[in-house]
């Protein structure tokens, strides 16, 4: 890929991003200007502008860090919304490049082992699917699990995928034991010398203890053949549900060792900032984010194109 190439293609999705989080940046910017007109930014200002990035789902302390990053800095002035936006994006990706971080397989590890897991209805089958593409693309060979055995709808959905990348899809009859497929697609991976291993998984509500079972239960069975695997585990959030991602996190990191995050469905949400709040809470790596159903929606994380757009800015 020449230069021009790749100028076009991330111009592209940085196009694609901005309009992805449209509607967070929209209200956003509305309820920023509302509050700047005619007005120096005092402790009122300040307070009112602490609540609307609250109510934007940047979350509570990090809103209360923001609003004092800008009171330290232009407490008493006549400001613009645009002043202020700037330095909310430049705050912003401040929080956010420690947490950017790109999945990238270790090669010491034939195949590296992926468990993508998260409660129902946040696209996990989708995003293996993705993710499946983009290694693919770069030359390695993926072998994918069809782990989320009590949906038909899911394994189908999981070899058209497989059709689509050229990638083995390992599945078995409705109802097996996901576990089980999981060994096998293990073995089958090592066999034929394969990059990488993407598990499914099935959806499970938070509170559900049985099915938080099942998959520390998946986990461990991939332990006897690789004590080290699976090597990364992935949650997969979707960003229209805002603060409650924060618990599913909770939950799904006691019960196994979540390795890193990624954000789906920001398109579709005015919460974009929870983005934000969940990177200042937890720490946990955003490998990618999702801003629509195309192949290429989904990309890798990158903090100041997401806190430029979230904003609203060029």
């Amino acid at each position: 890929m020449n230069n021009k190439e790749h100028k076009e293609i991330k111009s592209g999705w940085l196009s694609r991003l901005k309009g992805g989080l449209s509607r967070s940046s929209s209200v956003l910017s509305k309820n920023i200007n509302d509050l700047l007109t005619k007005r120096k930014l005092d402790d009122a200002a300040i307070e009112e502008l602490e609540e609307i990035l609250i109510t934007s789902d940047l979350g509570v302390s990090t809103a209360a860090r923001l609003s004092q990053s800008i009171a330290s800095s232009r407490f008493g002035k006549e400001t613009t919304s645009e002043e202020i936006k700037a330095v909310l994006a430049s705050e912003i990706t401040k929080i956010l490049e420690p947490i950017a971080i790109p999945l990238e397989p270790d090669a010491k590890n034939t195949p590296h082992v992926i468990v993508v897991c998260g409660v129902n209805g946040v696209g996990k089958t989708t995003t293996i699917g993705k993710l499946a593409r983009a290694y693919t693309a770069k030359g390695q060979k993926v072998v994918l699990a069809a782990g989320d055995t009590f949906r038909t709808a899911a394994i189908e959905q999981l070899e058209i995928w497989g059709q689509r990348t050229n990638s083995q899809v390992i599945s078995s009859e409705i109802g097996k034991d996901a576990a089980s497929l999981a060994y096998d697609a293990f073995e089958q991976a090592k066999k034929t010398k394969a990059g990488i291993l993407l598990i499914d998984t099935a959806g499970r509500l938070q509170n559900k203890k049985e099915l938080m079972a099942e998959l520390q239960k998946i986990i461990r069975v991939i332990r006897k053949i690789d004590h080290v695997a699976p090597h990364s585990c992935l949650l997969v959030l979707d960003a229209t549900t805002g603060q409650n991602t924060h618990s599913q996190v909770e939950v799904f990191a006691d019960a196994i060792n979540i390795t890193g995050l990624i954000v789906t469905k920001l398109d579709g949400s005015s919460k974009g900032g929870v983005l934000v709040s969940l990177a200042e809470k937890f720490g946990l790596p955003v490998h990618a984010i999702g801003i629509g159903e195309q192949p290429e929606d989904l990309q890798p994380f990158k903090a100041r194109d997401f806190a430029n757009s979230l904003m609203g800015l060029e």
